[in-house]
């Protein structure tokens, strides 16, 4: 079982930038990938970036491309999203995920565990 809480999120203008955090429980945090996903209002919930248990393989949505570096720490057990250069499309609830298998990254049905999400508002 993995418990994951994000945080960072909160308010910031266009072209500023945040930092989210994902901890998770468990020994065993370098055994999974880690995602992140997230949901605007009156949108499917949609992949951001994933990576790899040692960190090594990353994978990013072309929206996320240039801007978002996904980066993980896994003495710490903990998995960052850093946003830069940020638009009000990028508004959203953001959620972490892991799963056990490095495979369809960009699938949320396949991941195990989620975390309870954060709110990143990104004002014009």
């Amino acid at each position: 079982q993995v418990q994951l809480v994000e945080s960072g999120g909160g308010l910031v203008q266009a072209g500023g930038s945040l930092r989210l955090s994902c901890a998770a429980s468990g020994r065993t945090f370098n055994n999974y990938a880690m995602g992140w996903f997230r949901r605007a209002p009156g949108k499917e919930r949609e992949f951001v970036a994933a990576l790899s248990g040692s960190g090594s393989i990353t994978y990013y949505a072309d929206s996320a491309k240039g801007r978002f570096a996904i980066s993980r720490d896994n003495v710490k057990n903990t998995v960052y999203l850093q946003m830069n250069s940020l638009k009000p499309e990028d508004t959203a609830v953001y959620y972490c995920a892991a799963k056990g298998v490095l495979s369809n990254v960009r699938v949320a049905s396949t991941y195990n565990y989620w975390g309870q999400g954060t709110q990143v508002t990104v004002s014009s």
